[in-house]
C-alpha cells in the first residue's frame, strides 16, 4: 500500500489533475500521512478546485494547524463549498471564537448540515444558554432530524423529569448514547430497577461512556452489589468518565480505603470534577 502510494505521488508531481490529486490527497490522509496529504490538496487549490480548499482545510486542522485550516475552509465557502461550514465552526472553536464558531455553525444549518445545527446547540448550552440551544435543537428535530431529537428529548427530561418523555427517550437511544442514560433514569424513578439495569448494561456492552456511571450506582444503591459498582466504576474511567473517580472514591471511602479514595478524588479533581475536589478537601480536613 505504501508503495502504491509512493508511486502515485511520485506519478502527480507535475499534475494538473485535481480530482486525481485530491483522491489522492485522501488516501494519503486516510493512511496517516497528512504532509503528503497537504501536498496534494495545496496542488488542487491552486489549480482552482474548490474541494481542494475544503480538503486542504480538513487536513490542516488534523495537524492542528487551526488557523492556516480556518483560512482555507474561508476560501472554500467563498467558492461555493456549503460543507466548509461546520468544520470552519470546529475549527474557530478550537481557536476560541467561539462567536465565529455559532455563526458557522448557523450557516451549516441555513444549508441543510444538520450535525453542525447540532453542534450550534451543543455550544449555546456549553454557554450556559439552554433556552436557545432546546429551540435549536427541537427546529431540528421538527425538519425530521431523529438524532436532533433524541438531544431534545435528553434536555428536556432534565429541566422536567417527565415521564411522559419516556417513548422518546426509547427511540432516541439509538441516535444519541445519553438518551438510553436518561431512560434508565426514567425507569428508576418510576420503579423499574430490573429493566433499568437491562438498559444501562445494553449501554455498557456498546461502548457507551454514559452507562457506566449510572449503572454502577444501580448496582451500589438498588442491588447493593459494591463489587459490580467497583468494576462499573473502573470501566467508566477505563472509558473516559472522569466523573466516575469521585463514585469509586467514596466507595473506597466507605470500605476504609481511604488511601485508595483520596487517590480516586486526586484524579476526579485534576480532571475537573467539584464534587471529587469538595470530597477531597473534606478527606484532607478529617
Amino acid at each position: 500500500m505504501t508503495e502504491d502510494l509512493d508511486a502515485r505521488l511520485w506519478r502527480l508531481q507535475a499534475s494538473e489533475d485535481a480530482d486525481e490529486l485530491i483522491e489522492l490527497g485522501c488516501d494519503l490522509a486516510e493512511a496517516g500521512r497528512q504532509t503528503d496529504a497537504e501536498w496534494c490538496f495545496r496542488r488542487a487549490a491552486a489549480l482552482g478546485d474548490v474541494t481542494g480548499y475544503y480538503d486542504l482545510g480538513n487536513s490542516l486542522a488534523a495537524q492542528e494547524r487551526w488557523t492556516e485550516a480556518a483560512d482555507a475552509y474561508g476560501v472554500a465557502l467563498a467558492g461555493g463549498e456549503p460543507d466548509a461550514w461546520r468544520n470552519l465552526g470546529l475549527v474557530l472553536e478550537q481557536l476560541g471564537d467561539l462567536a465565529g464558531a455559532m455563526a458557522a455553525y448557523r450557516g451549516a444549518a441555513e444549508v441543510g448540515d444538520t450535525e453542525g445545527g447540532l453542534q450550534l446547540a451543543f455550544l449555546l448550552r456549553e454557554q450556559g444558554e439552554r433556552e436557545q440551544a432546546l429551540a435549536v435543537a427541537r427546529e431540528l428535530a421538527d425538519a425530521g432530524d431523529e438524532e436532533a431529537d433524541a438531544v431534545a428529548a435528553c434536555w428536556e427530561w432534565c429541566a422536567t423529569l417527565d415521564p411522559a418523555l419516556e417513548d422518546r427517550l426509547r427511540a432516541g437511544a439509538a441516535h444519541f448514547a445519553a438518551a438510553r442514560a436518561d431512560l434508565a433514569a426514567l425507569l428508576l424513578q418510576t420503579g423499574r430497577a430490573a429493566e433499568a439495569r437491562s438498559v444501562l448494561e445494553r449501554g455498557a456492552k456498546l461502548g457507551e461512556q454514559v452507562a457506566w456511571l449510572p449503572l454502577g450506582n444501580l448496582y451500589r444503591e438498588q442491588l447493593g452489589d459494591d463489587e459490580a459498582a467497583e468494576e462499573a466504576y473502573r470501566a467508566g474511567i477505563q472509558a473516559g468518565d472522569a466523573y466516575c473517580h469521585h463514585n469509586l472514591g467514596v466507595l473506597l471511602a466507605d470500605r476504609g480505603d481511604i488511601a485508595g479514595a483520596a487517590e480516586e478524588f486526586e484524579r476526579g479533581a485534576a480532571a475537573g470534577d467539584q464534587l471529587a475536589a469538595a470530597a477531597l478537601k473534606l478527606l484532607q480536613e478529617s
